[in-house]
């Protein structure tokens, strides 16, 4: 009996000292929920993540202002259509003094932003990033595949952009991959690739973004959730990926300016939404003098908005809405 009392009496001090105990603690229990909030992000490696280079890092920054020319440069020229030229066997038009445009094929590389809008201005930048080459490579394997849509297209590169891992691709967009890749690119896919973030982690990765690229970063994971679910639209996608309303304009950078190519040319860009550009592209005869080769292949090249929250248009060999009985005239090719 005496042990019983003992026993009971041993129970009920350990029972009053495990209520002390939660009193003092919890509070710090609450602490240590929200530190490991921030030390669930690290350990899912969006510390690690966030410091690497996006799949697209292609800025305004890239562009190289040297021998811009404004608006008015050359108005008085009439252009002729570019898709005219003869092509080299990669696809890229061989260049001719003149002036030349084409409405072609242009894709969205940045989600979370806004869609071009009429005085926006555009300059020539090179395609840059981790997913340079594969991007580069949908682009030229789109122009053999007519019978892959644009929309299809389009929504495979946000998947990219989005950095979703292949093994989550699902629906159509691992489709059309399937379709323009090889295996070794498509290999490439998964490195820097990230899964779906949790909520809480999103939050917590967000804080440590600027402001500009919250929204991008928040659109990329709900792709990311979208093509692993399998289960969504191109209409859901591009929610998600265009912003709506129109970012402020550059006074600086108008539309129609000229960039000076590193080849010597100079190219200018008139987006109509982001799925549709009119390219012009000017050749002086200086440049021609030297006997070499000039080539325009678009598919390495971004018309890149002077606002960092416009998008980014990946340019495209593929004309639109082509007049093949067009007699093309020009030095390289007199009547």
């Amino acid at each position: 009996m005496k042990n019983a009392k003992m026993i009971c009496l041993a129970l009920s001090l350990a029972m009053a000292s495990m209520t002390t105990v939660n009193a003092q603690f919890g509070g710090l229990k609450d602490k240590l929920l929200k530190v490991g909030t921030a030390q669930g992000a690290k350990a899912l490696g969006v510390d690690k993540f966030l410091k690497q280079p996006g799949a697209i890092t292609t800025s305004f920054e890239d562009v190289n202002r040297e021998g811009e020319m404004m608006p008015d440069f050359k108005a008085t020229l009439k252009a002729q259509p570019l898709y005219l030229l003869p092509k080299n066997p990669e696809g890229g038009y061989l260049l001719c003094e003149g002036l030349y445009e084409m409405t072609n094929k242009s894709y969205c590389l940045m989600a979370g932003t806004f869609a071009p809008s009429k005085g926006d201005g555009y300059m020539f930048a090179p395609v840059l990033g981790s997913k340079e080459e594969v991007v580069i490579a949908i682009l030229k394997s789109a122009e053999k595949h007519p019978e892959v849509e644009q929309h299809d297209i389009q929504a495979l590169l946000w998947t990219i952009i989005a950095r979703t891992k292949f093994a989550s691709y699902n629906g159509q967009v691992k489709v059309t991959a399937l379709k323009l890749l090889t295996p070794k690119q498509i290999t490439m896919l998964e490195g820097g690739a990230l899964g779906v973030l949790p909520f809480d982690v999103m939050e917590k990765a967000k804080d440590q973004l600027p402001s500009g690229l919250k929204a991008v970063f928040e659109a990329e994971n709900n792709i990311r959730q979208l093509v692993s679910s399998g289960n969504y639209t191109y209409a859901d996608l591009e929610r998600y990926a265009i912003v709506a309303g129109m970012a402020p304009q550059r006074a600086d950078v108008p539309s129609g300016i000229w960039t000076k190519h590193p080849d010597g040319y100079y190219v200018r860009y008139f987006p109509s939404g982001y799925s549709i550009t009119r390219v012009q592209v000017y050749v002086p005869k200086e440049i021609m003098a030297s006997g070499n080769k000039l080539v325009y292949d678009a598919a390495g090249d971004i018309a890149c908005p002077a606002n960092t929250g416009s998008q980014r248009l990946a340019q495209t060999n593929e004309p639109l809405n082509a007049n093949y009985s067009t007699k093309l005239v020009t030095v390289c090719n007199p009547k």
